[in-house]
């Protein structure tokens, strides 16, 4: 039997967990009225009663060095062509974007699970009009696929003002029309279910 002095691990583990509660304090104001929220559906990330229930990661104003920090301290994300804002990140220029990789822990899966069951959900303003004709990515899953990098499941958008819902890298023929302007805000959701039931949710609608 060997006695191990495990003072600084328990230091960790009381730090880890008071940022935990912290962050989840901070999420739990995201929704309006957490306490008049009785919509439980999947079409309102607000709609459940305790919204940090099985929430694992979040990324807003931690922002430095090109990395976007996860406040769960677990995966960062890597970011181009970005600028960090209170709240978030600002993203300017062709081939601007963030990645969050969640599968390339090697043998340290923290997220498994995603590979069956994940929600991802962001809010997110568009504070021009698209110079290019082709539909520009918005938010996405990729595929871990190679070079192949399908989209799973994803948004985009175009001239037209529309939102288009990209699912195994080909369009779905289905749009949703939104409003630009660096004030106004959109909540967009990617919904993954038993591994091959995907579905995509603008401020709420499917």
């Amino acid at each position: 039997m060997v006695s191990v002095v495990l003072t600084e691990e328990l230091k960790r583990v009381k730090e880890v967990l008071a940022t935990w509660k912290e962050v989840d304090e901070r999420v739990s104001k995201l929704c309006p009225s957490l306490s008049a929220a009785q919509d439980t559906s999947t079409a309102n990330a607000c709609g459940a009663v305790n919204i940090t229930a099985g929430l694992v990661g979040f990324l807003s104003g931690k922002f430095s060095d090109n990395i976007w920090r996860d406040e769960y301290l677990g995966v960062n994300a890597t970011v181009k062509g970005g600028v960090g804002t209170a709240d978030g990140v600002k993203f300017t220029g062709r081939g601007a974007g963030a990645e969050w990789p969640v599968d390339r822990q090697g043998e340290n899966q923290l997220y498994h699970f995603a590979n069956y069951n994940f929600t991802l959900v962001a809010t997110v303003s568009i504070h021009g009009e698209p110079e290019e004709e082709n539909p520009i990515p918005l938010i996405g899953v990729k595929m871990n696929d190679g070079n192949k990098n399908t989209v799973l499941l994803g948004l985009s958008y175009n001239k037209e003002k529309k939102l288009e819902f990209l699912h195994g890298g080909e369009s779905a023929n289905k749009e949703h029309s939104v409003s630009w302007g660096a004030v106004t805000t959109h909540q967009v959701a990617i919904v993954l279910q038993n591994s091959s039931q995907g579905s995509v949710y603008v401020d709420g609608e499917r």
